[in-house]
């Protein structure tokens, strides 16, 4: 769904796509143990469309959608506000909204929020007029949920009044693009480590421990992590890690006996 949204951003939002977005998201027609209704809106036949949240007796009812009766009114006036010409709309404010009148709307059984992130990221690569972008906004938001379902929830119990729910929305997004930043920061660093060595050989094992090093090792690098790691015994661990240091690839850390550890050195 989301490569969907995104590769092909150019091609107009319709219902029928969000049918078939509804129906990838289920493709054994349950959402859990329920079953629901894929690729239709809802029709309340169980009740109001409702969020909810607590144990059984003692819900917690966070928003309730619209009458079934309304939705294809609703959809309708939002599919053609979407695909309508719109110069006067900024397509970046243009993606907070749709995402949050979306969501408002929730003409879907289960997967409104998904679909929502979806037409997000369709909108944001339409602003940018390319399929290909470094940074996600729905999975910065699958990072943020607990404070994108409170302000989500503040903005549709209040007046609708829209403001803070788009500065919540560019502000995520403003770290998504920055997340993507330190991302490919990280991979060009491990490109240019392994351009440096060239052809110098290393076996499996210092290839592995120097891929888990350039991907952001936690606590020092030691001996019999190196063994436990590698699946080896301590003393292949000891020659592999010597080799490295022989070879100004690993540095020993200040520290001798059994805190010996080892770091990455400046590769120039």
């Amino acid at each position: 769904m989301m490569l969907d949204a995104t590769r092909h951003y150019d091609q107009p939002l319709t219902a029928d796509r969000l049918f078939a977005w509804h129906a990838s998201l289920f493709p054994t027609g349950r959402s859990g143990m329920r079953t629901i209704r894929l690729g239709i809106w809802r029709d309340d036949h169980t009740g109001p469309m409702q969020v909810v949240s607590g144990p059984i007796g003692r819900e917690r009812v966070h928003y309730e959608g619209p009458a079934a009766g309304r939705l294809e009114q609703e959809m309708n006036s939002f599919l053609a506000w979407f695909e309508g010409a719109g110069a006067h709309h900024d397509p970046v404010l243009k993606a907070g909204l749709a995402h949050l009148w979306f969501a408002t709307i929730h003409p879907f059984d289960d997967g409104n929020g998904r679909i929502a992130r979806a037409i997000a990221d369709l909108a944001l690569a339409r602003s940018e007029r390319s399929a290909q972008r470094f940074y996600s906004m729905s999975s910065q938001i699958r990072q943020e949920r607990a404070a994108y379902y409170d302000i989500l929830e503040r903005t549709q119990r209040g007046t609708l009044a829209v403001t803070p729910w788009m500065e919540w929305f560019l502000a995520c997004l403003s770290r998504a693009i920055d997340g993507a930043q330190t991302t490919l920061a990280a991979v060009l660093a491990k490109a240019r480590f392994w351009q440096a060595l060239g052809t110098a050989p290393v076996n499996e094992r210092q290839r592995l421990m120097l891929n888990r090093l350039l991907e952001g090792f936690e606590g020092h690098l030691t001996t019999s992590k190196w063994a436990t790691i590698a699946k080896c015994s301590s003393d292949t661990a000891l020659r592999d890690i010597l080799e490295l240091v022989e070879r100004g690839i690993l540095v020993r850390n200040p520290g001798r006996g059994r805190s010996t550890s080892y770091s990455l050195a400046e590769i120039q």
